[in-house]
């Protein structure tokens, strides 16, 4: 049967019980005042780690009896509790680096990280060591963060195969959702939302091409938010398409995101969001027409939506367009792309190895049995067979992507109504794990990422409630840039649902083995 962690329960890993659930500006008050050090922090968290996630490669031997098999971690940094302490010394020299100083964070493998494996959960990539940290994980280290390892993720970030299971990777495994250990975590940042639920970080570091921080914040109940496409440094980052591509915070509510993203872009623009946003002062665009198709899920959506009115909220109904009729020209003109995009990356990246697209798909074929296990690698090869983005098909599909996703986003939030966001449902509730057939693909939700994913608008993701004991998020979409302002209505909006700081917020474990709850 395994462990089952209930709302009864005793928590997996007592002695880390309140660290594990509070929040980053929670965690830098007590840091401030001196009431705990960094080196506590870290050494916790590790702690935690250990007793209920199994970092490393997927067949290195049986779990520990007590251990819960999360795999959200692919790998620790070994330096963390010397850099903790070196956190705590200039704390205490009076030096401090920034908001996020002496704080924890975990990082997505598809950025690279010095002393990180960088891998994209590849073994095309495994042992090729990062030279550098990207521009992105060194600026918040230059804000005083502390990375404590990198987070699993959907190998190469969910492009491989039609078929692919999300959480999976040859490097890393299949990601649990601590919520129910035998369904999805989502993907493709599956690590990073796994482990703000479960606890094992205030924060983290994903990346979304369309969905891939949306989602597994959306199945694991934390907020997350993919900021305008370009509005960070996508240099260091394992690409998809840099036509859609965008890093971006997770954590456990919308300040937090903020925080982080201050530190993010060295900046303090985010930092309203803690003055707090009068609810009456909103206009709310509803996109009825991207529901879940989970009618539980679009229930709870419908009861938030009342909520938001109740609070003094301008609620308008809005039409919004199929994303049915986009799908082909989006994943076209990302298939274009990624032959370009990855093969440049590859072909930049120190040390020996793959160097192409070309050369990953050769990989996988003379290492089938771990790499091409579970799924194939169709998406690969069919994007070869497309070639990059100056093979013919490229330029019609972005362009009529990119007019459909910017006329859809310009009727429901017109640019003299640039104050306004547009809330729909984002995913239904976690799907069951399943290697042998992949992901399914029918109503899962998602329609609410597409747009904003191809015109590089940003989308931030906000806990709205649980249906069978599985949470389900509200996307807040708003214009390109107006990043302070979304944040200030999203926290707005997570003060009217409630959830934020609940032991409602906590997840309750479930073993692989036990009964779905959906």
């Amino acid at each position: 049967m395994g462990l089952v962690w209930s709302t009864a329960a005793v928590d997996p890993h007592p002695a880390s019980a309140y660290l594990a659930f509070a929040s980053a500006t929670e965690l830098a008050s007590e840091l401030a005042s001196g009431s705990t050090t960094s080196v506590d922090l870290v050494a916790g968290l590790l702690g935690r780690i250990d007793a209920v996630d199994r970092p490393g490669p997927p067949h290195s031997g049986p779990p520990h009896s007590d251990q819960l098999e999360l795999r959200s971690l692919l790998a620790l940094a070994r330096d963390a509790l010397d850099i903790a302490a070196a956190r705590d010394a200039e704390r205490r020299a009076g030096q401090v680096r920034g908001p996020l100083h002496g704080i924890p964070i975990l990082v997505k493998d598809n950025i690279e990280t010095v002393g990180l494996p960088g891998s994209a959960g590849s073994l095309a990539l495994a042992g090729r060591p990062v030279a550098r940290d990207a521009p992105v994980v060194a600026t918040l280290r230059d804000a005083g963060a502390i990375v404590l390892g990198a987070t699993n993720l959907s190998e190469w970030a969910n492009i491989r195969s039609e078929r692919s299971t999300s959480g999976w990777s040859a490097l890393g495994g299949l990601t649990a959702n601590p919520w129910s250990l035998g369904h999805s975590a989502g993907g493709s940042s599956s690590g990073s939302g796994a482990a703000i639920a479960a606890g094992l970080a205030p924060l983290a570091l994903g990346t979304e091409t369309d969905g891939s921080i949306t989602c597994p914040a959306s199945l694991n109940g934390c907020a997350g938010l993919k900021p305008t496409v370009g509005m960070l440094s996508r240099a260091g980052i394992v690409p998809v398409t840099h036509d859609q591509d965008s890093p971006g915070p997770l954590a456990r509510n919308v300040v937090d995101l903020a925080t982080m993203l201050d530190a993010m872009t060295a900046t303090n623009r985010h930092a309203a969001v803690r003055a707090g946003h009068d609810p009456a002062f909103t206009v709310a665009a509803v996109a009825r027409g991207w529901s879940s198709g989970h009618a539980a899920t679009d229930d709870c959506f419908e009861r938030v939506i009342e909520r938001l009115g109740s609070a003094g909220m301008t609620v308008v109904d809005v039409e919004v367009a199929d994303p049915a009729e986009v799908i082909e020209d989006e994943f076209a003109a990302i298939l274009h792309a990624l032959g370009d995009d990855l093969t440049g990356y590859l072909a930049a990246r120190p040390g020996t190895g793959v160097r192409s697209l070309a050369d990953v798909v050769d990989f996988n074929r003379s290492h089938a049995e771990t790499e091409l296990e579970h799924f194939g690698q169709d998406l690969f090869e069919r994007a070869l067979a497309l070639g990059g983005r100056g093979a013919p098909g490229y330029t019609a599909a972005r362009g009529r992507a990119l007019h459909w996703a910017r006329s859809c986003l310009d009727a429901a939030l017109p640019p003299e109504g640039a104050g306004a966001v547009l809330l729909a449902p984002t995913y239904a509730p976690a799907w069951p794990a399943d290697l042998a057939h992949g992901d399914p693909h029918d109503d899962l939700g998602g329609a609410s990422t597409h747009a904003a994913a191809i015109a590089g608008w940003p989308i931030l993701t906000i806990p709205m409630g649980f249906v069978t004991g599985l949470p389900v998020g509200l996307a807040v979409i708003g214009r390109p840039f107006t990043e302070p302002r979304l944040l200030a209505i999203g926290a707005a909006i997570e003060a009217v649902i409630g959830l934020a700081g609940t032991s409602a917020s906590q997840p309750s474990w479930r073993s692989r083995n036990a009964p779905d709850s959906a």
